[in-house]
């Protein structure tokens, strides 16, 4: 019997989660959505391109939680999206009820799960979680930097020309315009990035980065959905294989980085326990100065949070 793995949303971002997963033919996947027809009609179009991809598929779509039960990690994407216009602080006050009541049904029947929230604002939304399920912080975290620093990746390859598989780069802090990308640990085949472009190629790239969001909003209207859905499947694989992986997450912090009791995007170690280790980077005086003017937008945001 296959581990089973839930996802929470059937739209953009969690069906393209579910699809990721289901390529992947380690686990069940279930996907719930509170709107009749869409998860179970969204899991039979994945359970069908097995045949044409040639993997095993088992999706199951619900609009309840009962076949959710005995889940091994739960993604959590649901929410209103953005729209042209809107910051991800405008979304708190809709989301934070609709996290709260998801995070409340997942713990009824996947007691033992591992949570990653995608939902926006994804800080806030952490915080959120870990209030109502009361889990350790090891099995309450969020996607958001692996999704800032797949953007930077691909700006990167695409000013120098190289392979986005060579790229190393590393976006850290609140996922939102405060985010800093860690320009002294970013490389390309391991030759620091600031050898390759210029000082002012490597501004634009970081300001196009932490806008990154708003320009696919303008473009299409609503937020992304192909990365940042894939994004949260590569945190599933690291749990679910125990792949060790190191990857950016929004962390519970204690003291790390000197950051006190505050959600933050930092590169952690994910294994079947969660979040294994939190990594400090050494940061320039200029980036750890830019990650504590992130951490204050953040904590502002949690400041109107209700629960």
């Amino acid at each position: 019997m296959r581990a089973k793995v839930t996802v929470v949303g059937a739209g953009n971002v969690g069906a393209t989660c579910a699809q990721v997963l289901a390529t992947r033919d380690y686990a069940d996947v279930v996907l719930v959505d509170i709107k009749e027809g869409l998860p179970q009609g969204k899991a039979l179009d994945i359970d069908q391109m097995g045949a044409v991809l040639g993997f095993e598929p088992n999706v199951t779509g619900s609009n309840g939680y009962e076949e959710t039960a005995g889940s091994t990690v739960v993604v959590v994407t649901a929410g209103l999206p953005r729209s042209p216009g809107m910051s991800r602080d405008d979304l708190v006050a809709t989301n934070e009820k609709i996290v709260k009541d998801v995070t409340e049904k997942v713990v009824a029947q996947s007691p033992d799960a591992i949570l990653i929230i995608v939902s926006n604002p994804l800080d806030a939304m952490c915080h959120v979680a870990k209030n109502v399920s009361k889990w350790p912080k090891e099995r309450v975290f969020g996607m958001a930097c692996i999704h800032d620093t797949a953007r930077l990746s691909t700006f990167i390859a695409w000013e120098t020309g190289s392979s986005v598989k060579d790229v190393q780069a590393m976006v850290l802090g609140g996922h939102g315009d405060q985010m800093v990308p860690v320009v002294s640990a970013t490389t390309v085949g391991g030759i620091p990035l600031r050898k390759l472009a210029s000082e002012e190629a490597i501004r634009a790239m970081v300001e196009r980065t932490a806008k990154g969001g708003g320009e696919l909003v303008n473009l299409m209207g609503t937020s992304a959905w192909y990365a940042p859905g894939a994004a949260a499947a590569q945190m599933v694989d690291s749990i679910m294989l125990d792949e060790k992986r190191v990857l950016p997450c929004t962390a519970y912090l204690e003291g790390e980085y000197g950051i006190d009791g505050l959600y933050m995007g930092v590169p952690v170690k994910l294994g079947p326990g969660g979040i294994e280790q939190i990594v400090e980077l050494d940061l320039s005086d200029e980036e750890r100065l830019a990650l504590e003017s992130s951490s204050a937008a953040v904590r502002e945001l949690v400041g109107v949070l209700t629960t």
